[in-house]
């Protein structure tokens, strides 16, 4: 029924790719379904223009779920953006190792390691919002547009501001709860399918059925 290995999900629209089909880095995981549009740049190059310093020397990874809708300009800032805070200065010495006599192997010391960004399912980021190292995106989460996200973000929250902050929960804490035990995400895409109506018009109950 549906081609989840095709590159563009709408017949003469460029702009929006599924992202999995694009991705060639392998410390970039992305699932199904998850689409990026673009429509300052090509959308094709997600990974030159929305990961930032993602460098190899790190080993970090970006980590995005099924069914993630990303808007247009939306970042990842990894590790290799920080600079070392616990230092007396926060230039980076040990990137410049040659000119300063330093080892080539600590050039990672040049600044502070946060760890991986972790995208759930179904989440929904914003125009040119910016998502730092370390994060963990639960899912259901709406990001606003512009968001800064410097901290993690419970499942089914919306949150916005510079830094991103809460501003309310989607659903009531047993409707979350049921969400996430069901996964439907998980679901053949026969079976999401046959249930598209219970699912876009909010029919819990419907799913909880099932």
């Amino acid at each position: 029924m549906t081609d989840v290995g095709k590159v563009y999900p709408r017949t003469k629209d460029i702009q929006t790719v599924y992202l999995k089909n694009v991705i060639t880095n392998q410390n970039i995981e992305v699932g199904d379904y998850t689409m990026y549009n673009d429509f300052a740049n090509n959308p094709v190059n997600f990974e030159q223009n929305n990961v930032l310093y993602h460098y190899p020397i790190n080993n970090d990874k970006l980590k995005i779920g099924k069914f993630c809708s990303i808007a247009c300009g939306a970042k990842f800032l990894f590790n290799s953006a920080n600079h070392a805070m616990a230092s007396l200065s926060t230039y980076p010495f040990p990137l410049f190792f040659e000119e300063w006599g330093l080892e080539k192997k600590d050039v990672a010391k040049s600044w502070d390691n946060k760890g991986d960004i972790i995208i759930g399912n179904d989440v929904w980021i914003g125009y040119e919002a910016v998502i730092l190292a370390g994060v963990t995106i639960g899912d259901g989460a709406i990001i606003g547009t512009r968001a800064v996200v410097t901290k993690d973000v419970p499942s089914y929250t919306v949150v916005g501001g510079v830094p991103a902050k809460p501003i309310r929960k989607r659903f009531d804490g047993k409707t979350i709860s049921d969400l996430l035990e069901i996964q439907w995400w998980n679901w053949s895409s026969e079976k999401i399918a046959q249930n598209m109506e219970a699912i876009q018009s909010g029919n819990i109950e419907q799913i909880r059925r099932i």
